[in-house]
């Protein structure tokens, strides 16, 4: 097999130096990739953004499957394109990457399928009527931007004078661009939360390993939201009676509905659940792997990759072929200086070569390039340090030990990833 991966961050490193341990891949490209996957794979310049010319980079390459990491090509179509073509590809369509890329439309999903949600207050297209509507919300609010925001148009406000400066930030300065133009508002869930992810081949599916990311800038849950800065993975984070009943009530039904909707849904789907008092509740979907998730679902993959993608693709995916291995994995982002807001790059990364001893520890790629013989940082997150082991305590020193060893200028990550991972939390407990 000849694979294209379409994206440059740390979810495609995870995926590309996966699929390079299959004996059936003979090349990999990536599109645009980073420093680090250049180690695995060709990287080649591109806009993950601008699908007729990722449709023409795959005419050129004739890939026998391409796999789409990020957001932004789902919404814009890539999958619809390669279809015409006829063109394996791991990727919802259009149509069914609006359940990400429009949070209105998921909401809407929600509700008209029974599926359980938190409440909503409304949706709201101009700064005046969402304004107006903080006199009939309840405190704590969540206020969503409609659109895509890499993963920061989320706000939970506690009170109305926050609520607003968010409004303001949105829909008057405009600070997430269009995904701004409409908000969300809805009542706030009590929990914790679950990134829960399948593989569907539009009719079967397959579960994969439980995660828990972490959202917020800082230790103990402080600063703003970020695209995650750490992700844990671990079988007693879901209890076998709690992962019936996430298929039962929430996964089938969504595969259902979008059946009843006349929506094919091929590729991987991301389900952000909230673990309440009385049952799973859907915060969010994902058309595509979670970052930092998919790094660490990939440290538990005891299977081949390229495989099972390659018969997703096809229409015959075999749950039976995806075997994990057994205790936890983890993994914590180093982030540039200023990361979530304005951060520096082009500072040196050192360490790494240090690292690459280390058993059980990967550190993949994200916000780097190449500059001459060095690594240089070139995003807001950076690295993404990695490890498998059988424990979530052992993985956890494994992972803070090598990230001992490397530095780049302004470097800061959260101490805390995982520090929960003892509090085995089920819903209705």
């Amino acid at each position: 097999m000849n694979i294209l991966v379409i994206g440059g961050g740390g979810r495609e490193h995870a995926l590309v130096w996966k699929l390079r341990q299959s004996p059936r891949v003979e090349q990999i490209w990536c599109a645009p990739g980073n420093g680090g996957i250049s180690e695995d794979a060709e990287c080649i310049a591109a806009d993950p953004g601008d699908v007729a010319s990722l449709v023409a980079l795959a005419e050129k390459l004739k890939p026998d499957l391409t796999i789409v990491g990020p957001e932004l090509p789902l919404v814009k179509g890539i999958a619809d394109a390669f279809a015409q073509r006829n063109w394996p590809i791991i990727a919802p369509s259009q149509q069914a990457a609006q359940l990400e890329g429009s949070k209105v439309f998921a909401k809407q999903f929600l509700l008209r399928h029974n599926i359980a949600t938190a409440k909503m207050y409304g949706a709201y297209d101009s700064a005046p009527e969402a304004l107006a509507a903080l006199n009939d919300v309840r405190f704590p609010l969540v206020i969503k931007a409609d659109g895509l925001c890499a993963g920061k148009g989320v706000a939970l406000p506690a009170d109305r004078a926050a609520a607003s400066d968010f409004i303001k930030c949105a829909m008057v300065k405009n600070e997430f661009g269009l995904g701004g133009n409409r908000l969300l508002l809805e009542e706030t869930l009590e929990g914790e939360e679950l990134s829960f992810i399948i593989l569907t081949d539009g009719q079967r599916y397959a579960p994969f390993v439980p995660t828990r990311d972490h959202k917020r800038a800082f230790d103990r849950d402080q600063g703003p939201n970020t695209g995650g800065m750490g992700a844990y993975s671990s079988d007693a984070l879901l209890p076998s009676a709690l992962r019936d009943e996430i298929l039962r009530d929430v996964v089938e039904p969504t595969l259902q509905g979008l059946v009843a909707d006349g929506i094919h849904y091929q590729g991987f789907l991301y389900f952000g659940l909230m673990l309440t008092a009385s049952g799973p509740k859907v915060l969010e979907f994902n058309c595509r792997l979670g970052d930092p998730e998919a790094q660490a679902i990939v440290a538990r993959m005891d299977f081949d990759l390229a495989q099972v993608l390659r018969d997703a693709a096809a229409g015959q995916l075999n749950s039976l072929e995806l075997h994990w291995k057994s205790g936890a994995s983890v993994c914590v982002v180093l982030a540039s200086g200023g990361y979530p807001g304005k951060f520096f790059v082009s500072k040196k990364i050192t360490g790494l070569t240090d690292t690459g001893s280390k058993t059980g520890v990967k550190v993949f790629h994200a916000g780097t390039k190449l500059a001459g013989d060095s690594i240089v940082t070139n995003g807001g997150r950076v690295l993404g340090v990695t490890a498998a082991a059988p424990s979530v305590e052992s993985a956890l020193a494994e992972v803070y030990d090598a990230i001992g060893r490397i530095h780049f200028e302004g470097m800061h990550y959260r101490k805390d990833i995982a520090a929960q991972a003892n509090r085995v939390s089920a819903a209705g407990d």
